[in-house]
């Protein structure tokens, strides 16, 4: 796989955990769905987010 696949792969999980969260555990924890899908908003326009970089020092390519 490569960086845009994981960084798709790595959102939607973090969406699902986090709704998951924030219905059963903490109405909180729906702030972190937030913060990613502002993320994914912003490297919409921008061609770039954080995990990107984390991605690629971890070996994966593009």
């Amino acid at each position: 796989m490569n960086v845009e696949r994981y960084i798709r792969l790595i959102g939607g999980s973090f969406v699902i955990l986090s709704v998951a969260l924030g219905y059963w555990v903490h109405p909180a924890w729906f702030l972190l769905t937030a913060f990613v899908g502002a993320n994914l908003l912003q490297s919409a326009f921008s061609g770039w987010c954080p995990m990107m970089t984390i991605l690629r020092k971890l070996g994966v390519h593009d």
